[in-house]
């Protein structure tokens, strides 16, 4: 059974992201404030569940949540400030969006919510000082594998995984013979023969190892 609380405050807020390894698409960002008496025997790790059990779960988290928002950080940002940073800022750029300021953060992981705060970007939102100065305010404290262990960081989870699958399905769509329905983007061998063959796409992160050496692009 996931924990409710980690902080005692009542506006504590879980956030997570997905994508994060992935060879395309975008690193997606989400946070919640969860109610106090929110119960769900169902919810946990977004990774842990099924397909369809994460499609049950998403509207029964959005009806039942106090706030929460959604982010998608694109291949462009990602390749200017390093897949870690845009997975921190992107949680960022949620916390700004909820309609309540958070009396306390906690994330999934081992990297405080406040480190790298101000990336000087070309692509994507650039932070004001008082959105600096407010995320800095904020209490937060990071958790190994919090996702496993606290209902608002499992339910940011599920957030996050549903919002960006949908998104890889919908770009499916313009590029089939990658197959992002079924791998969303992953380093499946299927993808990477597909890279192999087709090349590269405006969607693919071209900061990252694309291809094993033994399949490495034909460039001449």
């Amino acid at each position: 059974m996931l924990e409710k609380n980690f902080s005692g405050f009542i506006l504590e807020t879980g956030t997570d992201e997905a994508g994060r390894g992935c060879l395309a698409g975008p690193v997606t960002a989400a946070a919640i404030i969860l109610p106090k008496h929110f119960e769900n025997k169902l919810l946990n790790d977004s990774k842990q569940l099924s397909e369809k059990t994460r499609a049950l779960l998403r509207p029964i988290i959005e009806e039942q949540a106090v706030c929460f928002a959604v982010t998608h950080l694109f291949p462009d940002e990602i390749d200017e400030i390093n897949i870690l940073n845009a997975s921190m800022k992107g949680m960022q750029e949620c916390i700004l969006k909820l309609k309540h300021v958070p009396e306390y953060i906690i994330v999934d992981g081992n990297r405080s919510l406040n480190a790298k705060l101000g990336l000087k970007n070309t692509f994507g939102k650039q932070f004001t000082q008082d959105e600096i100065a407010l995320l800095k305010s904020i209490p937060n404290q990071s958790i190994i594998k919090g996702d496993g262990k606290y209902l608002s960081i499992a339910a940011a989870s599920v957030l996050a995984k549903t919002y960006r699958d949908e998104y890889m399905d919908k770009i499916h769509e313009e590029f089939p013979m990658y197959n992002w329905k079924k791998n969303k983007g992953y380093p499946t061998k299927e993808h990477r023969e597909a890279i192999k063959e087709f090349g590269t796409t405006k969607y693919h992160r071209m900061s990252f190892r694309l291809l094993p050496e033994q399949l490495e692009l034909d460039l001449f």
